[in-house]
């Protein structure tokens, strides 16, 4: 493959073979490669919600440290390479290109065998680890899981530390339908005697990674136990909070990202920092944690895009996920009234998710996006039992016709799914 097109092509391609929970392919494939995970000193980080901006708290306040940091994240919000970057600075073209070549026969040859062609999630995952293995210089990776944990293609890597950030109901065909069975799934990511943090507060489901814990000598932080916020405030263009950890007090903590659960997540990134700098001699002061804190921003979460009118981005694809924005959209914006822009994947249980927001918005604009498994925006308008609605096949027109319709006391929300907040980000950028 000689560029970018070509390469991304090939990547892409291999969604066609859907995904195939397990990690048999990428064993192989990494002892084919002589193992360049276990190079690697790493984070791992798996939950619902929350993972993608946990890691970003973690990224940032290592920066100001001073230490080279490689994350692995999904989806990507307006590039690929985003997904595979450094100091939060995507892969370029160029490595990109070179790592596929790299890997590309390796995974053929696994494609001849028994084990069957490795899935796109699978070779982005190989093309992640071989080049921070072996094309740049880190101090540490942070790798967020893609679906569930436990057969995530991520969980081959052996980290110096875990996190599970929450746990609600979402790919409940893939990782079960009961709280119980999902936190079994998330937890699968633990390791022997490796400290895990997390941010999980259903009874049920602490349970099941407490037992886990219990077999394998995993020491756990736990919120509101062993980390606990404290005097948390809203700010027009963010959240302030001081936290308790075993070792010390942080006070007034401030975040630009906003909402209560933003909170939380800066709160087990603080902690997961602290162990880092306890456990595995990160030299971490507290001021490059309130400085990389407040620094940090991940984009399509609570977003602001635009003053005049007033319009938020945010990729709330799952009921944990809108009843997040929710309280966020009542404590920034209580005396707006509330459009919305929604689409989200064919599979989503759309009245369940949105009759959370029923009783706070006055009206809901469905669409959709270019994407497989997008679903129509009749499909999505027919199965909301909400009054005030309508639909427009074409996202760009549906916003345009929104824009028309607001004044100055009215907030515009385009929420969904993270890849239909990608096509629209980039589309409100141009």
């Amino acid at each position: 493959m000689k560029t970018y097109e070509e390469t991304l092509h090939w990547i892409h391609e291999l969604l066609a073979f859907g995904m195939k929970p397990g990690l048999l392919r990428m064993e192989q494939m990494l002892e084919e490669l002589g193992h360049p995970e276990r190079s690697l000193k790493s984070v791992h980080i798996a939950g619902t919600n929350g993972k993608g901006s946990t890691l970003t708290y973690m990224r940032c306040a290592l920066q100001e440290s001073g230490y080279q940091v490689g994350t692995f994240t999904s989806p990507y919000i307006e590039q690929f390479n985003e997904r595979i970057s450094v100091n939060g600075l995507p892969i370029s073209d160029n490595d990109l290109i070179k790592v596929a070549n790299e890997v590309r026969p390796i995974t053929e040859k696994i494609a001849e065998t028994d084990l069957g062609t490795p899935t796109e999630f699978e070779v982005v995952t190989i093309i992640a680890i071989v080049y921070f293995a072996s094309y740049v210089e880190l101090d540490i990776v942070l790798f967020e899981t893609g679906l569930g944990g436990r057969l995530d293609s991520t969980n081959v890597i052996t980290p110096m530390l875990t996190g599970i950030t929450n746990i609600g109901f979402d790919h409940t065909a893939i990782l079960g339908s009961t709280l119980r069975q999902i936190a079994y799934e998330k937890s699968g990511i633990t390791k022997q005697d490796i400290p895990l943090v997390t941010g999980v507060e259903q009874n049920e489901a602490l349970e099941v990674i407490k037992k886990r814990a219990e077999g394998l000598n995993i020491p756990i932080s736990f919120l509101n136990k062993d980390y606990t916020i404290m005097e948390h405030q809203t700010l027009i263009e963010g959240e302030q909070f001081s936290l308790k950890t075993p070792t010390r007090i942080y006070e007034k903590v401030i975040v630009g990202m906003q909402g209560e659960h933003q909170v939380k997540n800066a709160s087990m990134a603080i902690m997961m920092l602290e162990i880092l700098k306890d456990k595995c001699d990160y030299q971490i002061r507290p001021q490059h944690i309130y400085d990389g804190l407040f620094k940090a921003k991940w984009p399509g979460r609570f977003e602001k895009i635009s003053d005049h009118p007033l319009i938020i981005l945010d990729g709330a694809h799952n009921k944990e996920g809108i009843e997040s924005l929710k309280q966020t959209m009542n404590s920034h914006f209580p005396n707006h009234r509330k459009r919305l822009i929604f689409s989200a994947l064919s599979d989503k249980p759309v009245d369940e998710m949105l009759s959370v927001l029923y009783d706070s918005i006055d009206h809901i604009m469905f669409t959709s996006f270019d994407f497989p498994r997008a679903s129509t925006a009749k499909n999505l308008y027919n199965k909301c039992r909400f009054d005030q609605k309508d639909l427009e096949e074409n996202f760009q027109i549906a916003i345009k016709n929104e824009r028309k319709q607001m004044d100055g006391n009215d907030v515009l929300l385009i929420t969904g799914s993270l890849y239909f907040i990608s096509s629209v980000r980039v589309y409100m950028k141009k």
